[in-house]
C-alpha cells in the first residue's frame, strides 16, 4: 500500500558530516570535527558573533546547498521508494532557495512528489497539511514534536547533536539501510489483513 513519506533534507538526505561543516572550518579558520558538534546550532562553535555568523550563513547558503553531498545510501533507498510511495521533502530552508534545491535533486538523480521549504524548523503544520504517514529527520526536537503532535512514526538519523532521549515512536537509525529495514517491517505490520475463505 502506497504511503506518503515526509523527509527532511539537510542532515538527512544530505550528509551531516560534509555539508556545512567544511565550509564553516574554511571560512572561519577552524578545525571543528563532526564528532565535536553535540548541539544543532553551530554558533557556539565559531569564533564570531551570532550576527556575523548569521550573515555569513545567509550569504553562503546557496553555495552550501548546491554542493552538499548525499548521505551514504540515501540515493539507493530513495530511488527504490520513488516507485512505491509518495515522497514529500519538507525543509526549514527559506523558500527563495527552491530553485537551487530542485536543481540539486535533479543533479543527484532524485525524484520527488513535492518539495516544501517552510523557512522554519516547525514542520508540524506541513506534516498535518499533507497527511504524511511517516517522517525522516535529524533534528531531535523536530522528531519528538512531529511524533507527539501528529502521532506518526519518525525515523531519527543518529548524529552527535541529537543524543537526547527519545520517546517510543521516534526510531533512531544509523543510516539509510537501517531506515529502509525499519520501514519494510512497518509496512508489513501496517498492511491490512486479507481474510480468505
Amino acid at each position: 500500500m502506497k504511503k506518503r513519506f515526509g523527509i527532511d533534507i539537510d542532515g538527512t538526505v544530505t550528509c551531516p558530516k560534509s555539508s556545512i561543516l567544511p565550509f564553516i572550518n574554511k571560512a572561519f579558520g577552524l578545525n571543528i570535527s563532526y564528532e565535536d558538534v553535540t548541539q544543532y546550532e553551530y554558533t557556539p562553535y565559531v569564533n564570531v558573533s551570532e550576527k556575523v555568523f548569521a550573515e555569513w550563513f545567509t550569504e553562503n547558503e546557496p553555495t552550501i546547498y548546491a554542493n552538499s553531498p548525499l548521505a551514504t545510501g540515501a540515493e539507493h533507498v530513495l530511488k527504490k521508494w520513488e516507485n512505491e510511495h509518495e515522497l514529500f521533502f519538507i525543509s526549514a530552508r527559506s523558500s527563495h532557495l527552491l530553485d537551487i534545491t530542485i536543481k540539486w535533486f535533479i543533479d543527484n538523480g532524485l525524484t520527488f512528489d513535492h518539495i516544501e521549504l517552510i523557512g522554519s524548523h516547525d514542520k508540524v503544520a506541513s506534516v498535518k497539511k499533507h497527511s504524511l504517514d511517516i517522517f525522516f529527520e535529524d533534528k531531535h526536537d523536530n522528531a519528538v514534536m512531529i511524533h507527539e503532535e501528529c502521532q506518526i512514526p519518525v525515523i531519527l538519523f543518529d548524529t552527535p547533536y541529537n543524543q537526547d532521549p527519545i520517546p517510543n515512536g521516534v526510531i533512531r537509525v544509523n543510516n539509510w539501510s537501517e531506515a529502509k529495514r525499519w520501514v519494510e517491517h512497518w509496512m508489513k505490520e501496517s498492511r491490512p489483513l486479507v481474510q480468505t475463505f
